[in-house]
């Protein structure tokens, strides 16, 4: 009799268990996903590279942007693209934006300006949709993606949702790596793993009602 009246609990805590294992699961997929693109470094050649922004200082780029503007000024210089698009806005409080800094820092390295994209965007979503109309208006649509190896992947699943076509180009001997790299590891693999299933789009518009921050790294 208590073996009948249990039977249902028990069943219910196998599904539970079950659904937890597949969880549990995808999530370390996705990690290990994650962690193999940040170590994948092309060679081809794209129609444009796209920079996704990160915090600047005062008008000068910070050590993590700057090592993002100089992966993207070794693969310009390399012949790989002849567009460079740069991305990022302003926070509370800052008088320049991201994007901006980016593109006066690379026309003093001799990027040619009428070559630099200018956008913004506050998350990887918009950080692409911010210079996706004026990519596609140049008929640009291959893109090689510069940003932290943590968010590379996340970076390349936006541009392709977007109808870019990505390639991987993660810096290597960020300054970003020796500040607690797992917490941005944990946060990549949360947001990849949930924009997956939601869409990436709807996961920006929900964090950004919400307030949760899910932004381009760094």
């Amino acid at each position: 009799m208590f073996g009948l009246i249990f039977a249902p609990l028990r069943l219910a805590m196998k599904i539970v268990s079950a659904i937890l294992t597949l969880v549990v699961l995808y999530f370390a997929v996705t990690f290990v996903q994650i962690w193999l693109t940040g170590r994948t470094h092309s060679t081809a050649s794209a129609q444009a590279i796209l920079v996704f922004g990160t915090a600047e200082d005062n008008g000068k780029p910070s050590q993590e942007l700057r090592a993002r503007l100089d992966e993207a000024l070794a693969v310009y210089r390399a012949g790989r693209a002849p567009w460079i698009a740069v991305t990022g806005g302003n926070r509370p409080g800052d008088v320049y934006t991201e994007a901006g800094v980016s593109a006066t820092y690379l026309e003093a390295h001799g990027v040619p300006k009428p070559y630099i994209i200018v956008g913004g965007g506050d998350d990887t979503w918009q950080n692409v949709k911010s210079v996706a109309r004026q990519l596609k208006a140049h008929h640009l649509y291959s893109v090689i993606t510069v940003t932290d190896p943590f968010h590379e992947d996340r970076a390349m699943a936006n541009a392709s949702s977007q109808g870019f076509s990505p390639i991987p180009s993660p810096v290597e001997n960020s300054p970003t790596v020796k500040n607690s790299l797992w917490r941005y590891y944990l946060k990549e693999t949360v947001a990849v793993g949930v924009g997956r299933i939601i869409g990436y789009g709807r996961m920006s518009s929900w964090s950004t009602s919400l307030h949760i921050s899910f932004p381009s790294g760094g």
